[in-house]
């Protein structure tokens, strides 16, 4: 049985042509959309979301390709399709401009979303990731290492599809286990849902990350050389990436968020899991932030 946020309905919602987006919504007032990481779905949000919901209405997807949403395959997986998913899906539950909130895949959704429909995005947080090219850009000798999986999942379709199909659940275990600093935060049950739903979309996960060496990088390069940023205020938190990998995290944020709110975070990769008290509070107090001038 799939399990969903306490409290929370379950919706199915088309976004595209023969594309639907499962999620579950809850709460009213002013909309925040919570965007999963991988290997997860919308259950990560399990504990951040009902405490928003106390006065906001929050919707909480499985993206494109992931949980119990369509996985449209062969298919555009650029990040730039499935942020319009997203803008789609708010749209059709009735808000215009939202709060917009992802965390790893997710964070890079809402980049996107920021950038290509800053008219629905009014405020944007971002969660323990860097933009794809500057993600590329960083990468390199052994610290790359830490980042095997994008390097194998950016092999052209066969291979990565078949190695990874081969035991899923190694496979998809193994960053629930080397990225989370508190084992007890994924608990049995939630950890045998992320591997339901990845083991059930091994060709689309891959596809995502193709995307994210192919489109995504076109898409980043083509806003970066005409010089486009987000226009809102974005709060970005972060582990200490740049001490292990030699960079200037908040700097590679600035670049792209001038009205920039930047925290290092410490706690383990899967943050509104580990911490979601100060995931809670770091949203709240984006939404009362007024935009810079």
């Amino acid at each position: 049985m799939t399990l969903t946020i306490p409290g929370f309905t379950s919706q199915r919602v088309p976004v595209a042509d023969g594309v639907s987006l499962q999620a579950a919504v809850g709460g009213d007032g002013p909309a925040v959309v919570l965007l999963h990481g991988f290997p997860q779905t919308h259950l990560m949000w399990r504990h951040v979301a009902p405490a928003l919901a106390e006065d906001h209405t929050v919707i909480c997807p499985d993206l494109r390709g992931y949980g119990d949403s369509d996985k449209p395959h062969p298919a555009d997986y650029s990040k730039r399709i499935m942020a319009a998913d997203v803008v789609t899906l708010a749209r059709a539950l009735g808000h215009e401009r939202v709060t917009l909130a992802g965390h790893d895949r997710g964070a890079l959704v809402a980049f996107r979303a920021g950038l290509d429909h800053p008219r629905a995005v009014a405020r944007l947080a971002i969660l323990d990731v860097l933009p794809t090219l500057d993600m590329w850009d960083i990468l390199g000798g052994a610290g790359a290492a830490v980042a095997f999986h994008l390097y194998l999942m950016a092999q052209p379709p066969g291979l990565p599809e078949t190695m990874i199909a081969a035991a899923p659940d190694a496979f998809f275990g193994h960053f629930l286990d080397i990225w989370a600093r508190d084992p007890g935060a994924i608990p049995p049950g939630v950890r045998a849902e992320y591997l339901r739903a990845s083991g059930g979309a091994v060709d689309s996960i891959v596809a995502d990350y193709r995307a994210s060496a192919g489109a995504d990088i076109d898409h980043d390069e083509a806003d970066r050389a005409a010089g486009r940023v987000l226009e809102m205020p974005v709060t970005v938190a972060q582990q200490d990436w740049g001490a292990a990998l030699g960079f200037d995290a908040e700097a590679r944020w600035r670049a792209w968020a001038p009205d920039l709110v930047h925290r290092t975070i410490d706690t383990g990769h899967f943050m509104p899991e580990e911490s979601p008290d100060t995931v809670t509070a770091l949203l709240r107090d984006l939404f009362t932030r007024r935009q810079a001038h």
